[in-house]
């Protein structure tokens, strides 16, 4: 199976992503499911178990994006990259608001845009087939 920039920044990241979801448990013992505040992971992320379980599940798409083929890894890495940016942006909106169910906060919203900027890149920019000129 060919290495490539898709499918290593989709098991990296997706690697992480479950490992920052099972270590988010850690810290949302007390916290409602989709409490607008919640526990802070590694002192700094907000998480509750919801925005846990939206890790989980990010990081197990981009895993087994990446463990399978570039094709797959490259939509993958685009569609959560693409998701990540609006999260990114919408999250400093719903901050403090009966909205905001996963718990972001202003750390969150840097961490989701750093995330969409690294996989959009990727997705979008690597991996590009040639075009054929047709006349």
């Amino acid at each position: 199976m060919k290495n490539s920039p898709n499918r290593i920044a989709a098991t990296v990241f997706g690697a992480v992503y479950v490992l920052v979801g099972l270590l988010g448990f850690a810290v949302t013992g007390g916290v409602d499911f989709i409490a607008t505040e919640g526990g802070l992971l590694l002192g700094v992320f907000a998480v509750n178990p919801l925005h846990n379980i939206a890790h989980l599940a990010i990081g197990a798409a981009l895993l087994i994006a990446g463990l399978s083929n570039v094709a797959a890894a490259k939509t993958v890495n685009t569609v959560v990259g693409a998701a990540y940016l609006l999260l990114g942006v919408v999250g400093f909106f719903i901050a403090g608001t009966p909205a905001n169910i996963l718990a972001l906060n202003t750390p969150d919203h840097f961490l989701h845009l750093a995330s969409a900027i690294v996989l959009l890149g990727v997705g979008l920019g690597a991996e590009r087939t040639a075009r054929v000129a047709t006349a």
